[in-house]
């Protein structure tokens, strides 16, 4: 795989682990049980975090992609 593959599979699966990430401890108003004032939507979080949802994202993209190169520096799988 060339740098342009390399790339282009970073970022889709960049996006693919943000997906994953931002549901994860997510507080939203109904849960605090508090008045929410209005034209606030009760499920809308509390906390959004995500500063470090994309650094956990960024993280396991990493880590993807160093399996990636494994695989295709080794020829573990032949996709050709």
């Amino acid at each position: 795989m060339n740098y342009i593959g390399y790339s282009i599979t970073f970022f889709l699966s960049w996006w693919f682990f943000l997906f994953i990430v931002l549901p994860i401890g997510v507080t939203t108003h109904s849960e605090l049980d508090e008045d929410v004032e209005d034209g606030i939507e009760v499920g809308s979080p509390v906390h959004a975090n995500i500063k470090k949802k994309m650094l956990m994202a960024t993280g396991l993209t990493v880590c993807f992609m160093i399996l990636v190169a494994i695989i295709d520096y080794f020829d573990l799988i032949s996709i050709k």
